[in-house]
């Protein structure tokens, strides 16, 4: 007795995808992430990156706001008794990100040659 087997057609999965990818053109992704103590001297600084960006006509996703890092400690006011007195610290780190959609070398160079505010720390990605 014979057993036919019966195969399903495979998807072709991998050419669909290797299609779409060689259709669409390579997009380079300059992607900025700004953090601060203070939310005003971030706002500026983003407001400065994003007038840079744009005075070289470049294309600015941004600025998103990202969750606030809150870092809480509770200290006790004396040093050996009261127990019951304590003081509680909080410090809050404020983020944005911006992404910058097919930089330019120009773009690039002057946002290295950025002068910031102290307090500011920017994370620059190639994405």
């Amino acid at each position: 007795m014979a057993t036919a087997t019966t195969e399903k057609p495979k998807a072709k999965r991998a050419t669909k995808s290797a299609a779409k990818a060689a259709a669409a053109p390579a997009e380079h992704k300059l992607r900025i992430r700004v953090r601060a103590y203070e939310h005003k001297i971030l706002d500026l600084s983003v407001k400065q990156i994003m007038d840079t960006a744009a005075r070289f006509d470049a294309q600015v996703v941004g600025p998103v706001p990202l969750p606030t890092e809150i870092k809480r400690w509770t200290v006790n006011r004396s040093t050996f008794v009261h127990k019951d007195a304590r003081e509680q610290f909080e410090m809050r780190i404020h983020k944005r990100l911006i992404d910058i959609l097919n930089p330019s070398q120009k773009v690039v160079e002057a946002l290295t040659n950025l002068n910031l505010p102290s307090g500011v720390t920017i994370d620059v990605k190639m994405v």
